[in-house]
């Protein structure tokens, strides 16, 4: 199908003049590629014009983490549930972790995952591989097989890899095939028992702690390793001020990292827990304010790659408990625009630099060409509605998750279209 999207104010922060491209232009779409930005090519006949005057287009929202829940966890979430969500998020490509039941450390379960995908057509899925058989920490997983599947990089999700030899020899093998390890920095001995930001609140509350330091020390140990090893690493949500510190100097030294955070942790601190209010327990925790803060300006700097959403839907049962008790994580696809627009605005970034962090960006740490307006790029874009205003309820979102911190709140920021390799796969 020819699609022509006219007269919408087409920001493309991968393109022109920093902060990026930002002007009223027409895209036009030829099956599944991007064929003309401005103008159209010779002969050009539409066969379906989208009016996008008063709203922004821009490239389809690139997510570095999201639970899908299949295979397994489907009481959870099913596939079909939670890419329906992803496109009334505007997110047409996301990268979803290893830890379903089972997990993902065979080729046939990465296929099937694919296939599925596939069949919905509703955004792109790229696995992440377990790096250890059974995300147990011990043995490593069939990288060679896995990624031959179709897996992107290989990660532990939350599961630590307690013996540093593994982890060691796992990074040799994965420089030598030249594939990207994704970890989730933090020290399991630090962190044990831990469930609030170790800082006056959790004194308060008395819960359990978990120290920055259980951040900071996994980073210290695996930038160390990368010296020694050359492996490419992904760090996953980083939480703390330290993180980020010890993120820039890596990259000053010119160690192959790239990073991302999720978008609570832009937006909330420990001190939003209030009275054991479960919808606020993350995984990394939500830490101080200058934590917050220091996240804030490593994102602005580009010391921090992306902006995820962590998306994590659980059913009900899993947080309508204690805080202690209740399983981590938000409903975060349908709220990563909104919630992006919101910080950018508190930080005074110009929206084409705030929307890279979710679109260009993200799409350089998988190597894809998502993410921006060029002719022959994937037709992936994302129309929205900067002004509108939208009711977060159970029953306005799509994700079978309804657990998030933003229930009963109003979010600006509204999808109109999402459009996925040529085709509409969602209009409000």
């Amino acid at each position: 199908m020819k699609l022509d999207v006219r007269n919408g104010r087409l920001i493309d922060p991968a393109t022109g003049q920093s902060p990026g491209r930002d002007e009223r232009a027409d895209v036009f779409i030829d099956d599944d590629k991007i064929v003309g930005v401005g103008t159209a090519p010779a002969g050009f006949v539409a066969d379906k014009v989208i009016d996008a005057a008063g709203k922004v287009v821009a490239p389809g929202l690139v997510d570095l983490s999201v639970r899908l829940r299949e295979p397994g966890y489907e009481h959870k979430a099913t596939l079909e549930s939670e890419l329906m969500a992803a496109s009334a998020g505007g997110v047409t490509s996301l990268v979803c972790p290893p830890d379903t039941e089972p997990v993902l450390d065979e080729p046939g379960l990465v296929e099937m995952l694919k296939r599925r995908g596939w069949t919905l057509n509703q955004a792109r899925i790229y696995p992440l591989g377990a790096l250890t058989a059974g995300l147990k920490g011990e043995k490593l997983s069939e990288m060679v097989e896995l990624t031959e599947a179709g897996c992107i990089g290989f990660f532990q999700a939350d599961r630590p890899i307690v013996d540093t030899n593994v982890l060691y020899r796992a990074m040799q093998y994965a420089a030598t095939y030249g594939y990207t390890i994704w970890l989730r920095p933090e020290d399991a001995h630090l962190a044990r028992g831990g469930i609030a930001h170790d800082g006056e609140v959790a004194s308060r509350l008395g819960l359990a702690g978990i120290p920055a330091s259980a951040e900071t020390v996994a980073i210290a140990t695996v930038t160390t390793l990368m010296r020694d090893t050359g492996a490419k690493v992904h760090l996953a949500r980083l939480s703390s001020a330290g993180g980020v510190a010890l993120v820039r100097q890596a990259k000053a030294d010119g160690l192959p990292l790239t990073a991302d955070v999720g978008i609570h942790h832009l937006l909330l601190t420990d001190r939003d827990i209030g009275y054991f209010d479960s919808q606020y327990r993350f995984s990394p925790p939500l830490r101080s304010p200058s934590d917050r803060d220091a996240l804030s300006a490593g994102v602005i700097d580009g010391t921090i790659d992306a902006i995820c959403s962590d998306h994590t839907p659980t059913d009900d049962d899993e947080k309508n408990v204690p805080f202690g008790e209740a399983t981590p994580g938000a409903s975060g696809l349908e709220m990563l625009l909104p919630l992006t627009l919101k910080w950018a605005e508190q930080v005074k970034l110009p929206l084409p630099k705030a929307l890279a962090k979710i679109t260009s960006s993200p799409a350089d740490v998988l190597r894809k060409s998502q993410g921006r307006f060029t002719v022959g790029a994937p037709a992936d874009l994302c129309i929205f509605d900067p002004r509108a205003f939208w009711a977060v309820t159970r029953e306005t979102l799509v994700s079978q998750g309804k657990n998030t911190p933003y229930l009963a709140r109003e979010m600006q920021g509204r999808v109109i279209h999402t459009i996925c390799a040529g085709r509409v796969v969602y209009s409000a």
